[in-house]
């Protein structure tokens, strides 16, 4: 049950952290973002995949190219800290966003050890209504049960551009778990 679920958040983390901005990628679209990220990704570590054997540490550089620009790392911090953060200071939130987005990066390194053979498929939405929503994405193994996931994201009301700040596998939230 725990490899699942490891392999689960890697799968999850490598698809949220996917997200990263780069010009190629659609970020006006939740969807499209998601698809683009996790194919991008995914293409990455498998080019890569030489030097991950030969130094594990080189996922989190994989995770912090190509996924967490696309990932508000922010606001899945201040969503961690809740009602907490009234109680903090602007220096104390920042120190925070630091240090969660290491763990996020750490935790989806982890969890990205574990990816082989699968694939991804995002399932078809219709048109965002609000500046939240989620996508929901299967991940697929011969041999093995479908692994249903969804990201949520959030429009940015500047920018217009959507990023992932949540993943939730099998009902449970990566930033509840954390809260």
């Amino acid at each position: 049950m725990f490899k699942k679920i490891a392999l689960m958040l890697g799968l999850m983390t490598s698809m949220l952290f996917s997200l990263v901005a780069r010009a190629d990628i659609n970020t006006s679209d939740p969807y499209a973002l998601v698809d683009q990220a996790a194919q991008q990704t995914f293409a990455r570590l498998k080019a890569d995949q030489a030097q991950v054997k030969s130094n594990p540490d080189h996922l989190r550089v994989i995770i912090r190219e190509e996924l967490l620009p696309y990932v508000d790392n922010r606001f899945a911090a201040y969503k961690v800290l809740g009602n907490q953060i009234k109680q903090t200071t602007p220096a104390q939130r920042d120190a925070f966003v630091d240090v969660f987005t290491e763990y996020m990066v750490s935790s989806y390194a982890d969890a990205l050890a574990h990816f082989d053979k699968q694939t991804v498929k995002v399932q078809p939405g219709k048109a965002a209504e609000s500046n939240i929503t989620a996508v929901n994405v299967s991940v697929k193994e011969a041999g093995k049960p479908d692994i249903f996931l969804e990201f949520k994201l959030r429009k940015n009301n500047k920018t217009g551009e959507w990023k992932a700040f949540d993943m939730v596998a099998e009902g449970i939230s990566l930033l509840s778990a954390k809260q």
